[in-house]
């Protein structure tokens, strides 16, 4: 294999090294570190930061930003155009944080109109085969396995974990620390905390295995335990949600069941589509 040569970089002392085979437009800005495999082709408004890896044959394209020490393997394809019939050539972007791992052709497309942005944030695992669409918001810590259809304009939260062969309708919201099992279908939000699993998707109850790894502690008095009395009087009394969130209110909230109380305000507010039904097994 040829060896990899050396390109101006932002910070010169340690050059970008790129294979004498990819394609690197002369205004591409690549930082410190960068290192560019055989085959690749980065355009003219593409933005690298220090230390990332991009792999053989990977597209970069359009108005990009990839933050520092991403990972970004073969044949994935990142800031081309949205897949949305509105598009009309607007000047859009992505924008791609710190330390994301970016697996084999994936796919990422910018924003549809006019100062828009798709966004990821950073330390996410996306595995092969993932699909994010224009609009598309991502937070930090966010694990999706391999072939995941997300549509454009959905959210997803902080650490919510997304099992395989998941189709996700779009202006879906998923919240903080959600599971949601392989092969659900996914057409109204998520809410934080809870687990999702079947076809049509079902609430099936808090994610318990989730948020003690993530530190929310099953002892008496605990959020976990908390959360578990606010999810059970919003999912299975007898009133509606709304009215389960105001006697929820009137509870000293933990920060957890608070934001679980914040998400389901907004996703039953008028615009959205509501949370995902729940199942009639008890959990």
């Amino acid at each position: 294999m040829a060896e990899l040569r050396k390109i101006s970089a932002i910070n010169t002392d340690r050059p970008a090294k790129v294979h004498p085979s990819a394609v690197v437009d002369s205004r591409a800005e690549l930082d410190c570190g960068v290192v560019i495999g055989p085959g690749a082709v980065i355009g003219p408004e593409v933005k690298i930061g220090a230390d990332t890896w991009i792999g053989p044959h990977v597209v970069l394209d359009g108005r990009l930003t990839l933050g520092a020490r991403n990972r970004v393997f073969p044949g994935a394809c990142l800031g081309l155009e949205p897949q949305d019939l509105k598009y009309r050539g607007a000047s859009t972007e992505v924008v791609i944080g710190d330390g994301n791992t970016i697996r084999e052709c994936v796919t990422i497309n910018r924003a549809t109109d006019d100062g828009e942005k798709t966004r990821i944030g950073d330390g996410n695992l996306l595995m092969a085969y993932c699909h994010l669409g224009h609009n598309c918001h991502l937070g930090n810590g966010i694990v999706m396995a391999n072939a995941i259809q997300v549509a454009g304009h959905v959210v997803i939260e902080d650490r919510a974990v997304i099992g395989g062969c998941v189709g996700i309708h779009q202006f879906v919201h998923i919240g903080s620390l959600a599971m949601v099992g392989g092969m659900t279908r996914v057409v109204r939000d998520v809410p934080p905390y809870c687990l999702v699993e079947g076809h049509p998707g079902r609430l099936r109850g808090l994610n318990r295995v989730g948020l003690r790894r993530n530190g929310l502690d099953s002892q008496e008095g605990g959020e976990l335990q908390q959360l578990q009395e606010i999810w059970t009087l919003l999912f299975r009394s007898t009133h509606v949600i709304s009215r389960g969130i105001e006697l929820a209110r009137k509870k000293q909230l933990m920060p957890s069941a608070k934001h679980l109380c914040d998400f389901l305000e907004g996703s039953i507010s008028k615009g959205r589509r509501g949370p995902m039904p729940v199942t009639t097994s008890i959990n």
